[in-house]
C-alpha cells in the first residue's frame, strides 16, 4: 500500500480539495493480489487503490467510458521485431497504472483508507485526468 500511495503522490495523480457540495463523490476502495511464481510459490503481494466508479451516473457524472488496452497483433507485432532484429527478451511487469487522458467531467474521490490526510480529513482527491508516466 505504501508503494501504490507513494507512486499515486510522485504522478500527482490527485489534489485534496474541499468537498463540493453538489458533487458525487466517489468512494475508493484497496484491492489486492498474491504475485505467484510459476511453480505456485509466493513471491510477492501488490496493493492497487481504485475508485469505485460504479457509483457514478452516466450522462450526469460521465458521457462515455473508455479503457485502452493493448491489442494481440501490437504484442505479436513486437514479438515478431524482436525475434527478427535478434532483440532480448524480458518479462514485463507493470507495477502501477495511472489515468492518462482528457476528460471533460470533473472527478471526485473520497481519500483512501488508512491514508486519509491529518491535516485535511474532510478533503476528497480531485483527481488529475492526465497523468503522465515518470
Amino acid at each position: 500500500m505504501q508503494e501504490e500511495i507513494k507512486a499515486l503522490i510522485q504522478n500527482r495523480t490527485w489534489d485534496l480539495v474541499p468537498r463540493p457540495p453538489t458533487a458525487n463523490i466517489v468512494g475508493s476502495k484497496w484491492v489486492f493480489k498474491t504475485k505467484l511464481k510459476e511453480d505456485g510459490t509466493i513471491y510477492g503481494y501488490k496493493a492497487r487503490l481504485v475508485a469505485q466508479g460504479f457509483s457514478q451516473i452516466p450522462g450526469l457524472d460521465f458521457g462515455e467510458t473508455f479503457s485502452p488496452v493493448i491489442k494481440h497483433t501490437t504484442i505479436r507485432l513486437i514479438l515478431s521485431l524482436a525475434v527478427t532484429l535478434g532483440w532480448t527478451m524480458r518479462q514485463l511487469d507493470v507495477k502501477n497504472a495511472f489515468l492518462h487522458g482528457f476528460l471533460k467531467e470533473e472527478v471526485f474521490m473520497e481519500q483512501p483508507l488508512g491514508f486519509i490526510n491529518e491535516n485535511l480529513p474532510n478533503h476528497v482527491c480531485k483527481l488529475k485526468l492526465l497523468s503522465l508516466w515518470p
